[in-house]
């Protein structure tokens, strides 16, 4: 009998003590609460003032395929009365008051980055210039590249310092890893102290993927696909996919500026916000867009020559919420 009293008392002392130390638990949770990842300035520096762009086409495009490119980047610049609203430089002044207002620019002086000593500063308002364009029609690297070889392009291109090139690669060009896990990339250009963007055409490779919602999407819900502004599925594609690029390239253009999640697979202003259009977006919904009456075409932004294009949404870091046009 005195046995099991015995027992008894050590197992009411173990849960006793049991009890006793999940409180203190909860409460040690309670006081440390985990804080989100959010979308951060790492204190490197970014591109603003004038940001010369330079476009290295490699592989066949027409006429009309180049000018929906180029008349994107000319719009950026545009003045905000140039069209009508949302404009294009509607989205890109986002980019400078969401962002580069609140970073280390670029020294013009040999440093890249401005809090190191080496000539940057507050970052100024970004001015997008198209500085020139090279094509390489004849693929000359071949038309398999390697993520390695995006860089050597971009030098071709000769971005100037505290620039962007922009490699764009035709639709029979295939690139490490497009239409799998990217449709576009970015980086800096070795000793240059300026970035590279790569998008790819997508057309006949993955238009599902890297050109929705102007096709419809390989996975998820298969809704109707819109109508592309320009007519082109793969070009209006290569516009959202250059918009999210140069973003990107801008903001975080060394790896240390502004991104969320590990630095070598990080979500920035634009990617952090894949798939958003418009108000009220959800997977297989681009959002509430701008219908053109006369081609049925879907937009959220005007631009140069009475271009209209589809912009993705910018990420913002005050509301942690993704910021539309429309």
């Amino acid at each position: 009998m005195a046995k099991k009293q015995s027992l008894l008392l050590a197992m009411m002392l173990v849960v006793a003590g049991l009890a006793v130390s999940a409180m203190a638990d909860r409460k040690l949770m309670s006081l440390v609460k985990p804080q989100p990842n959010q979308l951060t300035y790492h204190n490197g520096a970014v591109l603003s003032g004038d940001i010369p762009v330079s476009i290295l086409w490699y592989g066949r495009f027409t006429p009309a395929q180049k000018a929906v490119v180029t008349d994107f980047v000319l719009s950026l610049a545009a003045p905000l009365q140039a069209a009508p609203a949302p404009s294009v430089s509607q989205w890109w002044g986002s980019i400078h008051r969401l962002y580069l207002s609140k970073a280390v620019a670029v020294g013009k002086n040999g440093g890249a980055h401005g809090g190191g000593g080496g000539g940057g500063g507050r970052a100024k308002n970004a001015r997008v210039v198209l500085s020139g364009q090279v094509s390489d029609e004849g693929c000359s690297l071949g038309k398999s590249l390697k993520l390695s070889q995006l860089p050597t392009l971009a030098a071709r291109a000769r971005p100037g310092k505290g620039g962007v090139a922009l490699v764009l690669t035709a639709q029979d060009v295939a690139v490490e890893g497009f239409c799998m896990s990217r449709c576009g990339t970015h980086g800096p250009v070795s000793r240059a102290g300026a970035a590279y963007a790569w998008v790819g055409n997508s057309a006949t490779q993955c238009p599902g993927q890297c050109a929705w919602p102007f096709h419809q999407p390989v996975y998820g819900p298969q809704a109707a696909p819109l109508v592309p502004p320009s007519g082109d599925v793969g070009m209006d594609g290569m516009v959202i996919n250059v918009a999210s690029m140069v973003a990107g390239a801008v903001t975080n253009p060394f790896g240390d500026g502004f991104y969320q999640g590990e630095r070598g697979a990080a979500l920035e202003a634009a990617t952090a916000c894949t798939g958003v259009y418009g108000k009220g977006a959800y997977p297989g919904y681009a959002g509430a867009l701008l219908v053109d009456k006369a081609t049925g075409a879907s937009y959220n932004a005007h631009g140069a020559h009475g271009r209209k294009y589809l912009l993705p949404a910018l990420f913002d870091p005050d509301t942690s919420a993704c910021s539309t046009l429309v």
